[in-house]
């Protein structure tokens, strides 16, 4: 079996490098990331540039791309057999609730939705990676078990693990997503030179982080698993505008 790995944080973000650990005696892994952080790059493309892969001393290919670009190219350029699956991460940080949708390491993952195979995007709840091994080992567990699953043609699960040592993990959860409240709002800056700017300010807390939503299983300790799928269609609101649009005809 061959895995095409990548992730949003670069190519030489530990995280990527324990999940190749992981992985690595279980398939024969490829890895191509970013050449820089790519975090919230979301499903973005390059495509006002050329890009040019570069292979590093330890096998990894570095791209100076998105994560979307690293996989597409992964899957339709460079390696040959084409990878069979596609797993994200480890993020250094959470992607719950509506962070999937700017999330890079999500995208990768999405990026690998037309194989058979569905594909994996593992973050961690924390910016620092002490507690890597955890998510590196329900990383190899999870991928492991993936011929035991019976899912929906380009599904994508999506996967927090709470930020604690292995021994103190709850278990595992299957979850939906969870919503957040509004961002902060952006925070305004003045260089030297006098020239304004602003920076992107934090994300906002969760708004819906019951009981069956991502943010409420990992807050109790427990590994979250949320299927997402790529069809954003949104059938209820198909009747109120059934009727708005037979007014304006």
């Amino acid at each position: 079996m061959r895995i095409l790995i990548s992730n949003d944080d670069g190519v030489t973000a530990p995280g990527l490098a324990a999940l190749h650990a992981a992985l690595a005696d279980y398939a024969e892994c490829v890895v191509i990331a970013p050449d820089q952080d790519k975090s919230g790059a979301s499903s973005s493309l390059t495509l006002d540039r050329p890009l040019h892969p570069q292979r590093l001393a330890n096998g990894f290919i570095s791209l100076n791309g998105t994560p979307t670009d690293c996989v597409h190219l992964g899957l339709n350029a460079l390696f040959e057999p084409v990878p069979e699956m596609v797993v994200a991460g480890i993020n250094l940080g959470a992607n719950l609730g509506d962070d999937v949708l700017y999330s890079g390491t999500v995208a990768a993952a999405l990026e690998g939705r037309f194989l058979q195979l569905p594909a994996f995007a593992f973050s961690l709840l924390s910016r620092q990676p002490d507690n890597l091994p955890t998510a590196a080992y329900f990383a190899r567990k999870l991928v492991a078990a993936h011929a035991e699953l019976n899912l929906p043609p380009r599904c994508v699960l999506n996967v927090n693990i709470p930020n604690l040592p292995l021994e103190r993990i709850r278990g595992v959860q299957l979850t939906r997503l969870g919503h957040r409240a509004r961002a902060a709002a952006p925070i305004k800056v003045v260089n030297p030179r006098g020239k304004e700017g602003y920076w992107i300010s934090v994300a906002g807390d969760a708004e819906d982080g019951g009981p069956g939503t991502d943010f409420h299983a990992v807050m109790q300790g427990y590994v979250s698993i949320t299927p997402l799928q790529l069809d954003r269609t949104f059938p209820e609101a198909f009747s109120g505008l059934e009727g708005w649009l037979e007014g304006l005809l």
